[in-house]
Parts: C-alpha cells; sequence; structure tokens
C-alpha cells in the first residue's frame, strides 16, 4: 500500500497524544518519537495496535509480526488474497496486507463503532486499498461473509483485555471453516499465562475442527513462566512449518513453533471448548503493561 495523497499530514513536531472516550473505555493514540508518522493505540492503559502511515509494512509488536509471517505464508508473495480480519484495532495488520499483497480484498470486524470512527479519522486507511469495515460483533460479521471466501481469517479479539467467550468454541471455529476456502488458513492471538488452561483449551477446540495445528510463541510463555501472547494457526491443508519456524526463530524475540504430538501433548488432555462451556481469556496481571 503507497502512500497516498489524501492521507493527512501531521508535522512530527506537531504530533500529540490524542485521547477520546470509545465504546470499550478510553483511547489514546500516542505518537512513536522514533518514527515520524507513527503511532501506538491504547485502550484503557493496554496498548492494541502500532500503525506506521509511512511504513505500513512495518510491525512493531511481537506477536503482529509473529501474524505477518502468516500472511506473508498465506499465499506465494506478492499474491492478492482474500482476507477477514475479527477485531480491527488500528487496522494494523489489514494495511499489512494491502501493502505486502496489492489488490488483495479484506473485510475488517470491529465491534468498536467510535473506535473505527477515531481511526479513520486519524490514521486513514489508504483509499485504494480493498477494505471493508464492519462495526459490528466477531461472530455476526463472520455470519456474513460467504462460503467459501476467505484465504486467511485472522482472530484478533479482546474487551477489557480478554477474548470474549464466544470466540472461543467449536461452533465459532465451525462458522470460521465455512467462511474458509479449503486451502484457507485461521491465525488466532491468544493471550494466556500460567497454568495455561486457556491455550490449553483453545488447541484442543482447534484440533476438533482443523487437520493442521501450530502454535507460535516465546518459550517462556509455553512454559508456563508467565503471562504473554501465542499465535495459534489452523488448517486443513498442510502448513508451512519450516518457514514459519524460521520466521519464528529470527524475530528480534525469537518464538518457538510447536506441532504435531508435542502440540497435541501439551494440551494435556484438555477437552474442546464450546459455547455452552465457554469463558472469557484470563485477564492479564497488571505488571504486563507496567
Amino acid at each position: 500500500m503507497g502512500r497516498s495523497r489524501n492521507t493527512r499530514r501531521r508535522p512530527a513536531a506537531a504530533a500529540v497524544v490524542v485521547e477520546e472516550p470509545v465504546d470499550g473505555g478510553t483511547a489514546r493514540l500516542v505518537p512513536d518519537p522514533d518514527r515520524g508518522r507513527a503511532w501506538t493505540l491504547l485502550i484503557d492503559g493496554a496498548p492494541q495496535s502500532h500503525v506506521d502511515l509511512d511504513d505500513p509494512a512495518h510491525l512493531s509488536f511481537e506477536y503482529q509480526r509473529r501474524l505477518g509471517h502468516v500472511i506473508d505464508l498465506v499465499a506465494p508473495p506478492g499474491r492478492p488474497v482474500h482476507a477477514v480480519h475479527l477485531g480491527g484495532g488500528a487496522f494494523t495488520l489489514a494495511r499489512y496486507v494491502a501493502a505486502t499483497r496489492p489488490r488483495s480484498t479484506q473485510q475488517v470486524v470491529e465491534r468498536d463503532a467510535r473506535l473505527v470512527d477515531l481511526v479513520r479519522r486519524e490514521l486513514p486507511l489508504d483509499p485504494n486499498a480493498r477494505v471493508r469495515v464492519r462495526a459490528v460483533d466477531a461472530r455476526a460479521g463472520l455470519a456474513k461473509v460467504p462460503d467459501g471466501w476467505a484465504d486467511l481469517v485472522v482472530a484478533d479479539v479482546f474487551g477489557g483485555a480478554r477474548t470474549p467467550a464466544h470466540l472461543t468454541s467449536t461452533e465459532f471455529l465451525d462458522e470460521v471453516r465455512r467462511a474458509l476456502k479449503p486451502s484457507g488458513v485461521y491465525a488466532a492471538n491468544l493471550a494466556d499465562g500460567p497454568p495455561l488452561a486457556h491455550l490449553r483449551g483453545q488447541i484442543a477446540t482447534a484440533a476438533a475442527r482443523f487437520g493442521e495445528l501450530a502454535l507460535i510463541a516465546d518459550a517462556a510463555v509455553l512454559r508456563g513462566k508467565r503471562f504473554g501472547n501465542a499465535i495459534l494457526v489452523a488448517a486443513d491443508a498442510p502448513l508451512p512449518l519450516a518457514d514459519l519456524t524460521r520466521r519464528a526463530a529470527s524475530d528480534p524475540h525469537p518464538g518457538r513453533v510447536e506441532h504435531g504430538r508435542q502440540l497435541t501433548d501439551f494440551t494435556g488432555g484438555a477437552l474442546p471448548v464450546t459455547d455452552e462451556t465457554a469463558v472469557a481469556s484470563p485477564a492479564p496481571p497488571p505488571s504486563v503493561f507496567g
């Protein structure tokens, strides 16, 4: 995605924090002192997204870089894709797809309508990017996606720093599979800490619906040493495990890729989650955000 003449420019010297109420709390857009037109979005103090308007292919957050690896490998380099983003934030990953895979067609589903308005106003999308934004609940928005439309579905939905319960179940994944092409890939940003009950349950849930799974995470998170993010990747076609492993290992904060028997063993016998048994992901400890 190239620079747009219509994109509003704010001189770096004049960049100030933008703060206003949104449906999910208080949103703050904080300028990045190291990058001319880059911003971090926080909701109630929790970092949600980082966007560089001059370089939308730059991914600052660790978990977003790992999702970026999945995006890079979902199709040959540069090939346009159909992508669905559940959870919009500042549209960081939609911008990344548009920049690295021009002519892609994307749908962003973000429930917080006032957040959508804020991001559109302060961090406008390239008008040439084929990105449609729906201000509805993630599962309701997913239900509107045509059968077999998506090459990629990314779930990065947090309310109050927790993934809502109705986005953690086998019934939710049935909707994901319906929307995906047979060769499509599902990637989810999960957050958990010791004893990792939520993460284990989410792996078991995905295993009940998809034939191929991988998990990308920091080794300390996988060992239950600290709270953090893990990227679950699921598909019915073989995953590019060697490339994912190499890319995750070369990150500034290297990650491990678990798959196969090791990933099955990691679940520790956890059962798949259903709509009836689903609960929201655990809240992060206050120390996570300083």
